[in-house]
C-alpha cells in the first residue's frame, strides 16, 4: 500500500481547524471525502500539526495510504477536482516510504503571524489578518521575541487545554519585521521551531503587541516567561492572522 506526502494550502475562516470534528467542518475531513472520491474508505489521513478554528495553511503536510499507485502530478489534480468549492488545495503530492510519518518525521514547523496597522475596514483581506487600529514599534517587538529563543519552560505561553506532555520546548527563530503592502503597513512575526504547544504563537504575538504598543517593555517578556504561569500571559491574539507556512524534514519529500 503505497503512502503518500501531500502539501497543503487552505484557508481556514470557514473551518472549525484542522482535525475533524462531529458536526463540524474541518480541513482533514475535506480531504478524507476527497480521497474516498477516489478510492473506496473509509480514510484518515495524519497532519505535521493541527491548526485551530480561523488558522490558515500555507505548507501544511499530511500524509495517506492508498490501494493504487498514482503520479504525485496526477494525486494533486484529481484531489483538487474533488476538493471543489472548499478553499483547500494540494499543492504537492509525492510518494513517500512507508514509514514516513508528516508528524512525527518534522523536525521543524514555521509559522508567520500578520497584523496590519490600518484604522480603516479591512476588506480584501478581512479574516486574513488581526487588524491593530495603532501604531505598533516592530523593533521594539522585536527586542521582545529575542527575549523567547532557546530552550525554556513555556508555560506561560501554553493554553490550559495545552495535551503535550511538557511545557519545554526549544525556539531557533523568532523575528518581527515592518512590512509595506499595498493595503498598509503591516507587522510580521516569524516563528520556527521543532514543535509548538497549543496556542503558543497567539500568545506570543499577543504578548509582543503589548510590547509593540509601549505598554510592556522586552523585560516585561521575559519576567512573564519566567513566571511559567499562564496567568502572567499578555492578551492572546486572535487566530486569523496566523498561517502554518512550512514544515521542515531531513529529505524534502516534494523536492
Amino acid at each position: 500500500m503505497p503512502r503518500y506526502a501531500l502539501k497543503i494550502e487552505y484557508d481556514g475562516a470557514p473551518f472549525a481547524g484542522w482535525q475533524a470534528q462531529k458536526d463540524q467542518p474541518s480541513v482533514q475531513e475535506a480531504i478524507e471525502q476527497a480521497l474516498s472520491r477516489l478510492e473506496p474508505g473509509p480514510h484518515r489521513i495524519a497532519a505535521a500539526g493541527r491548526t485551530d478554528a480561523g488558522v490558515h495553511g500555507l505548507g501544511q503536510v499530511a500524509h495517506c495510504d492508498l490501494q493504487q499507485s498514482w503520479t504525485g502530478f496526477r494525486l494533486s489534480e484529481a484531489l483538487n477536482h474533488h476538493l471543489k468549492p472548499a478553499p483547500v488545495a494540494i499543492v504537492a503530492a509525492a510518494e513517500v516510504d512507508g514509514d514516513w510519518h508528516a508528524r512525527f518525521s518534522a523536525v521543524e514547523r514555521r509559522y508567520l503571524y500578520r497584523i496590519a496597522l490600518r484604522r480603516a475596514p479591512m476588506t480584501l483581506t478581512a479574516g486574513h489578518v488581526w487588524q491593530v487600529r495603532h501604531d505598533l514599534d516592530a523593533d521594539a517587538m522585536a527586542k521582545g521575541a529575542a527575549r523567547l529563543i532557546g530552550h525554556h519552560d513555556f508555560t506561560t505561553f501554553r493554553s490550559v487545554m495545552c495535551q503535550s506532555a511538557s511545557p519545554v520546548k526549544t525556539l531557533d527563530v523568532a523575528e518581527v519585521h515592518r512590512v509595506d503592502t499595498v493595503h498598509g503597513p503591516e507587522i510580521h512575526l516569524i516563528f520556527r521551531a521543532r514543535s509548538f504547544l497549543h496556542n503558543q504563537v497567539r500568545s506570543f504575538v499577543g504578548t509582543l503587541e503589548r510590547v509593540g504598543a509601549g505598554k510592556w517593555s522586552a523585560d516585561d517578556v521575559s519576567a512573564a516567561l519566567d513566571a511559567r504561569d499562564r496567568a502572567a500571559c499578555g492578551p492572546v491574539a486572535p487566530p486569523q492572522g496566523l498561517y502554518l507556512t512550512g514544515v521542515g524534514y531531513p529529505a524534502d519529500p516534494f523536492a
